[in-house]
Parts: C-alpha cells; structure tokens; sequence
C-alpha cells in the first residue's frame, strides 16, 4: 500500500470545512430583500382575496336584566300612590272607629224642664218603661214611627207560635226562602226542625229562617203577615205596621213606645223568652251541623239580666235594640234605642239607660207602690 500524501489530506480537509461554512453564512443582504419584498406580495395577495371579517355580535342581555318602560314606571308609581292612599283610609277609619267608640262609652247627661238631670242620647229614639204597670218612666222621641229592620221577627215568633205548631216537625227550606235573604246559615234543600228555624230566627236574626216561619203556617207568606197586622191592632200598637216577616223591608215601621211593649209581652211567652236569652246554639241539619250565636252582646257579656230581646239593622233604620231588663231591685224594664250611630253604640245606650235606672230604682218603684190604687 502506499502512503497517502500529507497535503492534499489536509487540502480535502479545507475544503469540506469551507463548504460547511457557506451553507450555515446568512443571506446576503440582495437575496435577503428579494425574500421580504416576495412575502409582501404574498400577503397582499393573501389579503385581496380573503372575505371581510363578519362584525363581532352585539353583547345579548340576559332574562335577569331590567329594561326602563317608561308606562311600567308610571303604573308602579299609580299603584304605589293607590297603596298609600287606601293605608291612609284605613287608618283615618281606625281612628274614627276608636273614637266612636270612646264615645259611645261615655254616657251623656242633660238637664230637663223639671230640674232633673237625665240621659242626653245620641240615638234617634229611646223609652225605659215599666211592663207592671205600663208607665213610661222615660224616653226621648218615644211615638216617632221609624223602620225597625230585625226587630220585627218578635213580632214573626209571636204569630207563629199562634197555632200551636209541632217545633219537632221536618221542614225543607227552599230557594225562595234563601234568595237575598242577607243573613242567613240555610241553603236550598237543607232540611231541619222547625225548632231549630226559630233557634236560627231569634238567636242569629236568620232572615231566612223568619221566611220558613211564614212558608210553612197555614195561609203562607202573604196571610202571615196580614196576621202580623191583625196582632199589632190586637195588642194596641198603633204605630206599628208590617210588610215582611224577616224585617228586610224597610216599610217594617213601629216606635220605642209600642216596640216596648211588644217585647214585654213576648218575653212574657215561656216559648219565646228562653230563646232570645240563649248565647251560642247548635244544631243538626240532614247534611250539616250549625252553629250560631246571638246578635245581642248584652246576651252575650252575661253581667246584664236580659229577660227577653232582639236586634236589629238595615241601613234606613240603623241600629236597634229591644229588651226587657231586670234591674238589681228585681223589678223589670223595657228598654228600647232606635237608630243608634253604630253597632257598639245601641248596646252601650241601653246600658247608659239601664245604668241610670238602677241608680234611681229604689225611689222610683217606691213611689209607685206608695200611690192608691184606682
């Protein structure tokens, strides 16, 4: 073999290395111009033929988030305006009422012709009178004929119970009876004991019950009240007269005069009087059980012996109260407000009168006794 030539060993060697640089030397400085001008217009060209962008999308509002209505305003502001103003009525009735009522409380007193201090009413009319010997013992516009609402189903009891009825017998009531009877516990078809129908008449002022009371007597409802007429002539009341057997017509008209006897003389009925003294009541129907409680709180409180009365309220009348009294002496009395200014009021008048009257019982009754006989 024969030896290789140092030189050109080392030549080769150059020129590989020389070869290796040029391929790793950057661009000249022409060739790297002509590469940035080629990619220019490769993106120009890039850009004249791509679509325009679409418009980003407008931001959507959510469910939650409110939008201004100027009529929604308005209308929150109405019924806001609305809510205050019914607020404010119904505290100006608030206090009204209380006020009323503090001054039904106080009794009220006023001198008469004789020197004598006297109740100074805020009703309409009112008596206090003597059922034992049929003195007026005092009354304030006592023979003034007013419509007298409830108060006449003392009168639908007394003629009813006229002809001896059997209270165990089944009654149906009907639409009739029911139709804008106002205040009532029946409805159409309930059957019950006509018991239970003067219980309802008599305790809870059941308008239609007054009218089954009148159905089912002999005649029907246009000759019971006829008799309601014939009776009050009987009895001697002459200012009295009838239109309905419940009180609902306002034509019902009496005065505290004759109702003070009317009342005396129904609580003198042991079939009437138990009755208008019973507070709560309840009873069987065929499909039901009622119950009820009376109309008439002096009933009711139980600090006042109520012997006999009734209620009574349609708005020509207003507030009435007939009762039969027993003062703290034992005797009896009949005391009767018509058209008192509220339901607390007739209450509170009557116990004015009975109050006053029990103060002057023992020399009242004493004189009497005292008085010859004719």
């Amino acid at each position: 073999m024969r030896p290789r030539n140092p030189l050109l060993t080392t030549a080769g060697r150059v020129c590989a290395l020389l070869l290796g640089l040029s391929v790793m030397l950057p661009l000249t400085a022409e060739s790297a111009q002509k590469r940035a001008t080629h990619k220019k217009s490769a993106s120009k060209a890039a850009a004249s033929t791509a679509k325009p962008a679409a418009p980003a999308p407008a931001p959507r509002l959510s469910a939650a988030t409110p939008v201004y209505s100027a009529s929604a305003s308005e209308a929150r502001k109405a019924r806001l305006a609305r809510a205050r103003t019914a607020a404010r009525t119904r505290e100006v009735q608030r206090i009204a009422a209380l006020r009323s009522l503090q001054d039904a409380m106080t009794p009220r007193y006023k001198t008469d012709a004789n020197g004598e201090r006297v109740p100074d009413i805020r009703a309409a009319a009112a008596i206090i009178f003597n059922p034992a010997n049929g003195q007026v013992l005092w009354q304030e516009n006592a023979q003034d004929q007013r419509s007298i609402a409830s108060i006449t189903k003392v009168m639908t009891t007394v003629v009813f119970l006229e002809d001896n009825p059997d209270l165990d017998q089944v009654i149906t009531v009907e639409r009739g009876d029911v139709y804008a009877a106002s205040t009532t516990y029946l409805k159409a078809n309930d059957r019950l004991k006509l018991s239970d129908v003067l219980h309802l008449t008599l305790i809870a002022s059941d308008n239609a019950a007054a009218r089954v009371l009148a159905r089912v007597s002999h005649g029907g409802t246009a000759s019971f009240v006829e008799r309601m007429n014939e009776k009050a002539i009987e009895l001697g009341l002459e200012t009295t007269t009838f239109a309905d057997p419940s009180g609902l017509n306002p034509a019902n008209m009496s005065s505290a005069y004759d109702l003070s006897r009317l009342i005396s003389f129904a609580a003198a009925d042991e079939r009437i009087a138990p009755i208008m003294r019973t507070p709560t009541y309840s009873f069987q129907t065929d499909r039901r059980t009622i119950s009820i409680h009376s109309t008439n709180r002096l009933v009711m409180g139980g600090d006042i012996d109520v012997l006999g009365g009734k209620t009574g309220f349609i708005s020509k009348a207003g507030y009435c109260l007939a009762t039969l009294l027993r003062l703290p002496t034992g005797n009896q009395v009949a005391v009767v407000v018509l058209g008192a200014r509220s339901n607390p009021g007739r209450f509170w008048e009557t116990r004015h009168l009975f109050n006053w009257m029990s103060d002057k019982a023992s020399s009242i009754f004493s004189k009497e006794e005292q008085q010859p006989q004719q």
